[in-house]
């Protein structure tokens, strides 16, 4: 412990800005790189071949192979699979990269080795775990109870199944492909930004089709033809409605999604903003006067940002002065509007936004930087000093 002992307040500290994951979902880069199966039996020949369809080498120890083994080291669905009808040593799992057993004893070896394993339906030997695999590749869904549900995890991906077309693997190949073309196009990194989103919603739109060099081009001409409006910026005045993350319509989760700056709000529940693009500034702008909101509004718009301002709790009010004024600064403006809030509220649901409020002020997702100009916090202009947004944040998320 150092000298100088930290005396805060544990209490007084924010909360942290992601919750504790079970488990760090990661995708190895296994192509070309040597993995070691020590085992027999089914789920053996599941892992072994897990690997090499991710282009592992793999070599698997087994002194009777069952015929699953034999089979799929006769058929290996990507890279090659060795079958060594033998023990393994510990000299065997020099070199690997991962290994896989289906005993306790492999982990143990595994680890004086420095390979990460893992050990078959023994959790707590385990330095990773595979989980459910949903495979469009080089589109790939993974997913985790981290053991205590295996069950519940396949049905998860059972129901992702039916939901995403095998079409988007298509797609996502044409997306590695044409990567290199759009970095060298002469795009800005927000023309590139706006390309790959317009390829998102076509994709979308049309999973069964076929990528074409057509397509490539067009979506090149687009983006480059709206390049001049979208460097000069942009306003969304978004309705969040009751300020429930569930109950936003598609148009406002685009519009968070394509956001650089979002003003919002202390009337809303912290999660609204998990839906957001994850490299957008938040700026709470509060009870600040909307002439100066407005001013910050246009100020943003024209350093060439996509602003959204999102408000909550009720029908949202976008007085007619305010679109008037963005639009006389000539700016393109859009009004998104939410799902309508009862106009008579019981005391319960009052009592629940005051608490909603609370929870966004102290979430530690909005911290103030008191006396910290816009300015001095990113490069963009700030508002009038006395009326200045009260907080600004980032919501990247790693």
């Amino acid at each position: 412990m150092s000298a100088v002992e930290d005396r805060r307040d544990p209490s007084t500290a924010p909360p942290p800005r992601m919750q504790a994951l079970a488990r760090l979902p990661i995708f190895l880069a296994l192509a070309g790189k040597r993995a070691l199966v020590a085992g027999n039996g089914a789920p053996v020949a599941w892992k072994a071949e897990l690997l090499a369809a991710a282009g592992a080498e793999v070599a698997v120890f087994a002194e009777r192979p069952c015929e699953e083994l034999r089979t799929i080291t006769a058929k290996a669905p990507r890279a090659g699979i060795t079958l060594q009808q033998r023990a393994w040593r510990i000299e065997d799992f020099a070199g690997a990269a991962v290994a896989v057993g289906g005993f306790e004893d492999a982990a143990e070896a595994a680890r004086a080795a420095g390979v990460p394993v893992n050990v078959i339906d023994r959790p707590a030997y385990c330095d990773f775990s595979f989980g459910a695999i949903v495979n469009r590749s080089p589109l790939v869904i993974g997913i985790s109870t981290d053991g205590a549900a295996p069950v519940f995890g396949q049905a998860i991906r059972a129901r992702l199944e039916t939901m995403i077309p095998r079409g988007f693997a298509r797609w996502a190949e044409a997306a590695r492909r044409w990567r290199q073309a759009v970095q060298s196009s002469g795009l800005s990194a927000p023309g590139r930004r706006r390309f790959w989103q317009a390829f998102a919603a076509f994709a979308l739109s049309n999973p069964q089709r076929e990528p074409a060099p057509a397509d490539f081009d067009a979506l090149l001409r687009r983006t480059e033809d709206q390049a001049t409006a979208a460097e000069a910026g942009s306003i969304t005045l978004v309705g969040a409605g009751p300020g429930d993350a569930e109950l936003l319509t598609l148009r406002a989760v685009r519009a968070l999604q394509s956001a650089d700056v979002i003003l919002i709000d202390d009337l809303l529940a912290p999660d609204i903003l998990d839906v957001a693009r994850r490299e957008a500034k938040t700026v709470l702008v509060g009870k600040t006067d909307k002439q100066d909101e407005v001013a910050l509004l246009i100020a943003l718009a024209k350093a060439g940002r996509r602003v959204v301002r999102l408000k909550g709790a009720g029908p949202p009010t976008f007085g007619r002065e305010e679109i008037a004024a963005c639009r006389g600064a000539g700016l393109t403006i859009e009004v998104v509007p939410g799902v309508a809030a009862a106009a008579d509220r019981s005391e319960t649901e009052r009592n629940t936004v005051e608490r909603v409020s609370d929870r966004v002020k102290n979430s530690g997702r909005l911290a103030p930087i008191p006396e910290t100009p816009l300015r001095a916090c990113c490069g963009w202009p700030a508002a009038r000093p006395a009326r200045r947004a009260r907080a600004l944040r980032s919501t990247s998320r790693g």
